[in-house]
């Protein structure tokens, strides 16, 4: 129970108590079945109103969550013979971003994604998972090649943003962050875009120019985290759950305003609790995109991702 978030107290203080109950049947030779069922039940209900019913805020919690399954979790599940490609061919190899080739249903792919760390140590060797200049330049090298060899390509966005350290901005960190923008906008290959922890800001756009774009149920994508918006509407990044309310970050809001394509159903209680079943569902989702998107010739691609961003301002003003 030690990666509880506030909201989940009641159920875990529901589920040490049936362990109690079950304990302390078995120790007395009691036969307790009835009322332990009757606390199950009251359970499976708990769990299906928090569950069913999360708050902005607490979805954002869900997409912290540092057991929240990264990148290389979903690789090791979802594709076969994955290599890993490393550095920019310009200044050095970012870790915050990982990428390289594997086959995905028998189909060659590049896949691309944000990667945090799961304790102190990899964080600082990953940066948080806020990538430097010389990360979406790797992705962007990364991509130019599947262009060549036309593999469609997979994003993973994993990231609280790009990283704002003098030295990032030194190295060229917006014109790298348009730079991918602008390209990924003309690959003539299919690109899909997931969303498994927190989108943040352009340092989540960098990956994000896709034909389809797909978020996990308890993920967030949004221009600015709930504490920037905080301290900047409010000058108070505490009023971050305040923020978190109004920005419309959420899955269920993003495609109300028809921002992303399909929302990705998550375990109760989140991905990291059952990681394979997560990836299997992933998987479920890449392989009816690439069925529609490897229909379509190089014009036809191209056509629809200009047509897809050119409409998603408008739509998203008419829902407001």
């Amino acid at each position: 129970m030690g990666n509880e978030m506030v909201f989940e107290k009641p159920i875990s203080e529901l589920k040490e108590k049936i362990e109690e109950l079950q304990t302390f049947a078995y120790e007395k030779d009691i036969d307790l079945s009835a009322e332990i069922q009757r606390m199950e039940d009251r359970l499976h209900e708990l769990e299906k109103e928090i569950y069913g019913n999360l708050k902005p805020w607490e979805r954002v919690q869900i997409a912290r969550n540092n057991k929240r399954p990264t990148t290389l979790d979903y690789i090791g599940y979802l594709f076969e013979d994955f290599i890993e490609l490393h550095g920019d061919r310009l200044f050095s190899d970012d870790e915050a971003i990982v990428g390289g080739i594997a086959k995905f249903n028998g189909q060659p792919i590049t896949v691309i994604g944000h990667q945090r760390g799961k304790d102190t140590k990899e964080n600082i060797r990953r940066n948080f998972g806020s990538p430097r200049p010389e990360g979406y330049r790797k992705a962007l090298r990364l991509m130019k090649q599947a262009d060549k060899f036309k593999r469609p390509i997979i994003c993973f966005i994993d990231t609280k943003g790009a990283d704002p350290g003098k030295e990032s901005e030194e190295r060229g960190q917006s014109e790298a962050i348009a730079r991918n923008l602008l390209e990924m906008a003309g690959l003539s290959v299919p690109v899909i875009s997931i969303v498994i922890g927190e989108g943040g800001s352009g340092g989540a756009l960098a990956l994000g120019v896709a034909d389809q774009i797909h978020m996990l149920e308890n993920s967030t994508y949004s221009v600015i985290s709930p504490e920037g918006a905080a301290a900047l509407l409010w000058k108070d990044a505490t009023q971050a759950q305040r923020a978190a309310e109004t920005m419309m970050i959420t899955a269920p809001d993003l495609k109300k305003l028809e921002i992303i394509d399909e929302i990705i159903f998550e375990p109760k209680g989140g991905a990291h609790l059952d990681v394979e079943t997560q990836a299997h569902t992933i998987g479920k989702v890449i392989a009816e995109s690439l069925a529609v998107l490897n229909n379509l010739s190089e014009e036809e691609l191209l056509l629809s991702r200009n047509e897809k961003y050119k409409q998603m301002g408008r739509n998203s003003i008419e829902v407001l």
